[in-house]
């Protein structure tokens, strides 16, 4: 069973131990520097993602201050744990939490390198759309709730 769980003094030092393969690490920010990221965001959570009581991944979210939408800034699967439909299963709880919080229930944003394949593959199986390039060079995809 797959939950999310705050990021919080009793998982976070486990979260920053957390790795992508490392054919991936140049695709996202360390866990590191994205909990350091998330004390300067308002309006972002950060969850660890486990499977039952085992750790198995990280993901932050929330309301981006410059167009008000919400966006998963990030998701991370660790390497030991790829490829068995956790990811899968995470992003569905993420996008649920999402519509939960959101008095807005219209899209729900998220970028990625265009090479990331297995990123695209992921986010599409879960229903999100491409919907172009962004001026930093990452893919940009949304959900809609509607």
């Amino acid at each position: 069973m797959i939950s999310l769980r705050s990021v919080d003094q009793s998982n976070w030092e486990e979260c920053i131990k957390l790795k992508p393969k490392i054919e991936q690490q140049r695709f996202i920010a360390s866990n590191l520097y994205s909990i350091a990221e998330c004390q300067f965001l308002t309006g972002f959570v950060m969850k660890a993602i486990y499977f039952d009581e085992e750790l198995v991944g990280f993901s932050m979210y929330g309301v981006d201050p410059d167009d008000l939408n919400y966006w998963i800034y990030r998701f991370m699967i660790d390497e030991r744990f790829q490829s068995r439909g956790y990811g899968k299963q995470a992003m569905k709880l993420i996008i649920r939490d999402v519509e939960a919080m959101s008095d807005r229930k219209d899209v729900l944003l998220l970028g990625y390198k265009p090479d990331n394949e297995q990123a695209k593959n992921l986010y599409e199986k879960v229903g999100f759309q491409e919907i172009g390039i962004a001026p930093w060079g990452e893919m940009l995809a949304k959900y809609s709730f509607c």
